[in-house]
């Protein structure tokens, strides 16, 4: 796989890593609905949902956290993801 198809994703808590990685894909809900981040996304900042669920699409399996709350900013293929703040 070429890692210009690739988004590079970072989710955190205060103090646990969630996942810290290569994903094609983040997915999540905030208060206009389901969202999904694919590579080559616009600049995209939004307030996660409370206690909603995260989906992180990588290669080998889909990574599903379950977050209180969180924010997450994407900006040049690059998703971070701060979660239970």
């Amino acid at each position: 796989m070429n890692n210009a198809t690739l988004l590079k994703v970072q989710a955190r808590a205060p103090f646990e890593l969630y996942f810290a990685g290569e994903a094609l894909s983040v997915s999540a809900t905030n208060k206009v609905g389901r969202f999904d981040i694919l590579p080559g996304h616009a600049d995209f900042f939004s307030v996660i949902n409370p206690d909603s669920d995260i989906v992180i699409g990588t290669d080998k399996e889909d990574i599903n956290i379950n977050v209180s709350n969180g924010i997450v900013c994407a900006k040049d293929d690059e998703v971070l993801l701060f979660l239970n703040i």
